[in-house]
């Protein structure tokens, strides 16, 4: 499967309805009358329209892992991706905060580093509205 320059999030489309999952289904399709289907990795859309946002203003419970003590409240956005019609949940940067978000608005699929360790690096994606890095370093 070829990806291109920048990663992606990988879902699931079912070869007889079309639909697409993600998290990716590794069971059987989940779209009416196609339990026979097969299901194929897709790369999901890069960019999306905010659905719906809230603020995490409490620490969730395990596994999650704070990254500070004491816990800093974040936002998370629902956002409908372009290509797919499917909803996909993620947090946003720290530097987004509910007052910068709106439903309705273009966002875009980031990654940031979760933890490192001496063998592997842990990605995370995050949403974020559309030129939020060129506008916040501006």
């Amino acid at each position: 499967m070829e990806l291109g320059d920048e990663p992606h999030l990988v879902g699931t489309r079912c070869s007889i309805s079309g639909s697409y999952f993600f998290p990716p289904e590794r069971t059987m399709s989940r779209a009416p009358g196609c339990s026979d289907a097969t299901l194929e990795d897709v790369p999901l859309s890069r960019s999306g329209t905010l659905w719906s946002y809230t603020n995490a203003g409490y620490q969730p419970p395990d596994p999650f892992v704070a990254r500070s003590d004491p816990f800093v409240p974040f936002c998370i956005a629902a956002v409908e991706l372009a290509d797919e019609g499917i909803v996909v949940l993620g947090q946003c940067p720290a530097s987004v905060t509910v007052d910068d978000l709106s439903v309705g608005m273009a966002m875009e699929l980031i990654f940031e580093e979760l933890d490192r360790t001496a063998t592997e690096q842990l990605m995370m994606w995050k949403w974020q509205p559309v030129g939020w890095s060129e506008r916040k370093n501006s």
